[in-house]
């Protein structure tokens, strides 16, 4: 049976909010956070994007909960050797509460030095050879690393958990899944596919934890949390790779027409409907989801928060 846990979006809230929502996760019942790790947000409405560190050392004071990034991109804005260093105060800020959750990148948010954007295959390769650094930093002794990618010269970490970080990847096609069966923790996807389970799962995943996401808009008037959700999020129902590739909150606006309010009828769960909400959570289940992430969209964090105290998770096994 899956744990179910409270997704923090760093695009919509502020720092001090996205701790105030960790607090009321944990009274509400969840028992686990995730929290995106972004430079911009998807679009101007969303309106934030802190850095994900700070507010992890918050949260870490904030609340007792397993903290993990969904997901951090440890190979173009940030060099492994720093997110490895952020990874591990993490951990022992967290009391060995800190998973990392990597994965390939958006354009959006990994440009904004000036770096090339490279294809995908190349990504994947840079996320291989980041995480090998990682780990070895992680070990706590000195470093030296001349790879395809990266340079690392007599770097060691001081602080470090008792125990590795676990590193958790994300991923959607198979040569994605394949690198998480390979060489993951555990593996991440934002969709209930129960094939994109069993193809990690044979691939080497193995017993390995497989974690998903979803957002809801919780409210009584279904039909303002489907304008809430075309409003502020329409960026999740745009098709293709257009999600990886377009530099900036600008480009993903010019867009918006192509998501109508029908579309998120169809695809979001929206209002008040308990059954609704925990048929989406039960879907992540039945694919074979060991932790199952969900995000309230819009302000009323508190109404859906006593919702889901309420009327579903007590529904949930």
């Amino acid at each position: 049976m899956p744990e179910y846990g409270y997704f923090l979006a760093s695009e919509e809230h502020s720092p001090a909010a996205l701790v105030e929502q960790a607090r009321m996760a944990e009274q509400a019942g969840f028992r686990a956070l995730w929290i995106s790790d972004h430079f911009h947000p998807w679009n101007d409405a969303q309106g934030q994007s802190p850095f994900v560190w700070s507010v992890i050392g918050a949260l870490s004071e904030a609340v007792s909960l397993p903290i993990e990034t969904a997901v951090t991109c440890p190979t173009v804005r940030m060099h492994p050797a720093v997110t490895a260093q952020a990874a591990a105060t993490s951990a022992v800020m967290t009391g060995g509460r800190f998973r990392l959750g990597v994965g390939t990148g958006e354009a959006l948010n990994e440009h904004i030095l000036g770096d090339r954007w490279p294809p995908t295959h190349v990504r994947l390769e840079m996320l291989e050879e980041a995480i090998q650094v990682m780990r070895r930093l992680f070990t706590g002794e000195e470093v030296n690393h001349r790879g395809t990618h990266y340079t690392v010269e007599n770097a060691r970490l001081y602080t470090v958990p008792d125990e590795p970080v676990p590193i958790d990847i994300s991923g959607f096609g198979p040569k994605a899944i394949s690198l998480a069966a390979r060489v993951g923790d555990g593996y991440i996807s934002m969709m209930p596919d129960d094939e994109m389970v069993t193809r990690f799962r044979k691939g080497g995943g193995g017993a390995k934890p497989v974690s998903g996401g979803t957002k809801v808009c919780y409210g009584t008037d279904r039909e303002e949390c489907v304008r809430t959700v075309h409003r502020l999020w329409y960026n999740e129902l745009l098709p293709g790779e257009m999600g990886q590739v377009l530099p900036s909150p600008r480009h993903f606006e010019q867009l918006h027409e192509l998501v109508t309010e029908d579309m998120v009828r169809e695809k979001v769960v929206c209002g008040d409907d308990a059954d609704q909400h925990v048929a989406v959570l039960k879907s992540f289940a039945d694919a074979g989801f060991d932790r199952v992430y969900v995000n309230q969209i819009g302000p009323d964090q508190q109404g859906f928060f006593d919702f889901y105290r309420t009327k579903v998770l007590p529904q949930l096994p």
